[in-house]
């Protein structure tokens, strides 16, 4: 089940309200066990085997952290060896659902007798959920929480449904307090649903029309996909992914809020970032502050007087957040080209951008970006490669008559599409609101409108994909 989905919003969120605001406030242990049982239902709903793996999960990441919180202070031998155990077990598990086949593939590019691949269903969300759970086990060893007594509190850390399926990425010191007592007020509740309907907005108004578009112009016969056409589909990806996964994160934070939870934002307008550097600060937060908190700096970061240290640093760091993101090629060197990238800023390219204007560094990274979403969105290289071939005119025309149409029938979508990856329309609301009542009913109704066009589109449309889903 995803949130962009009318079993969700009709069903599952309304039941699940009421289940959790029947249950008097003064009794948290009791919403926790109702958000508990009410996640392991929104995650077994399309995958009910699978739900034995994350009770499984949720109850090695009690033990675990138990074990390491009772010997951390008096015996750090044996702490950091349950520490060691929890990681093996966790990525062990990450490993052998997401990456058996993968390398049982490169295996059987080796002059040796072939293997049978699994084909193992890949559980939902389980690369997010599994950092949650390391990032627990590792915040108790360090000493940043104690370890949490109720297994109940610890499987609704790991289960909450708002962030389970894809993020954002939720450490469990931001939330141990959250956990045991928390704020609801209407206000915050009333923040939460304007949230939420600005991500379902920005997932099936803008993401879904992106996607579409994109997928017309891949439908094109290899020989009618212009320069023009190539330019034009990479751009339409570009603001696919960005709205789909932001939107889907907003949703989730705005879910959080309804729930008395804050969560911490996972998207901070990326595209007008000035140089790559940038982009990661404001791109899928908490992907980067996971790894830059449990792999970057436990490796020294660059914390060193020698440069190759801090370069194999970003290379661990890179290879790995392109690996996490699936089991193929493509998102490797899509990790490593974002390396090339930085190392590049970091020795020079960052002093060039400095002392041009603006414009040109937005540009620059815009560039980039849009060339790494080429290696993420093609997992058959040779196709990425092709496309890439036809963006420079390689092997056909500049453009033709449908490519012509299909941009001129876009335009209005691309300019509402460009608009909306920038601050101004959030700086519009704000602005409107605080001219007092009138104004805020207006932007109610508006809320309102957003709701009512998001499900129209849900039920006119079966198109409704999810890029993050399957990772």
């Amino acid at each position: 089940m995803v949130f962009s989905s009318l079993e969700f919003l009709f069903l599952f969120l309304p039941l699940t309200l009421t289940v959790y605001f029947i249950i008097p406030k003064k009794y948290i242990a009791f919403r926790n066990v109702a958000l508990l049982l009410v996640s392991l239902l929104f995650y077994g709903w399309g995958e009910p085997l699978y739900v034995f793996l994350m009770v499984a999960s949720i109850l090695f990441s009690y033990f675990y952290g138990f074990m390491v919180g009772k010997h951390r202070d008096v015996a750090p031998k044996k702490a950091r060896g349950w520490l060691v155990a929890a990681v093996v077990t966790n990525l062990g598990l990450l490993g052998f659902f997401k990456y058996t086949d993968f390398f049982i593939g490169i295996y059987n590019a080796l002059p040796l007798p072939d293997l049978e691949k699994t084909g193992i269903a890949l559980p939902i969300g389980i690369s997010f959920y599994t950092f949650q759970i390391l990032s627990y086990v590792i915040d108790v060893y360090r000493g940043d929480t104690a370890a949490e007594k109720n297994p109940l509190t610890v499987g609704t850390y790991v289960t909450l449904f708002p962030q389970l399926i894809a993020g954002p990425i939720v450490r469990y010191k931001d939330v141990d307090d959250q956990l045991k007592e928390r704020e609801h007020s209407l206000f915050l509740f009333s923040s939460g649903l304007k949230t939420f309907l600005a991500g379902l907005a920005k997932k099936v108004l803008l993401a879904n029309t992106a996607a579409a578009l994109f997928a017309d112009l891949k439908a094109l016969p290899s020989a009618e996909l212009t320069a023009v056409g190539a330019w034009l589909g990479i751009i339409f990806y570009t603001f696919q992914i960005y709205f789909d996964f932001s939107g889907y994160s907003d949703m989730a934070i705005g879910l959080g809020k309804m729930f008395g939870f804050r969560f911490l934002e996972n998207f901070n307008y990326p595209y007008i970032a000035k140089s790559v550097t940038e982009f990661w600060r404001r791109w899928h937060i908490s992907l980067s502050t996971w790894f830059r908190e449990y792999v970057y700096f436990p490796l020294g970061g660059s914390r060193t007087d020698k440069k190759w240290k801090v370069f194999r640093n970003l290379l661990v760091v890179w290879f790995l957040t392109g690996f996490w993101h699936g089991a193929n090629w493509n998102y490797i060197l899509w990790g490593l080209f974002f390396f090339v990238m930085l190392v590049m800023e970091k020795t020079f390219l960052l002093k060039i951008l400095d002392r041009i204007p603006a414009f040109f560094g937005h540009i620059y990274t815009l560039l980039a970006v849009m060339f790494s979403w080429l290696l993420f969105c093609f997992e058959d290289l040779s196709a990425g490669m092709t496309w890439l071939s036809r963006m420079f005119g390689a092997g056909t025309d500049f453009i033709n008559e449908t490519v012509l149409s299909l941009l001129l029938r876009s335009l209005p979508t691309l300019f509402i599409l460009a608009v909306s990856c920038t601050p101004l329309p959030k700086r519009l609301y704000y602005r409107l609101y605080e001219k007092g009542r009138g104004w805020r009913a207006l932007l109610a109704a508006g809320g309102l409108l957003l709701l009512v066009l998001s499900v129209a589109a849900l039920v006119s449309s079966g198109f409704n994909p999810f890029i993050y889903s399957t990772f």
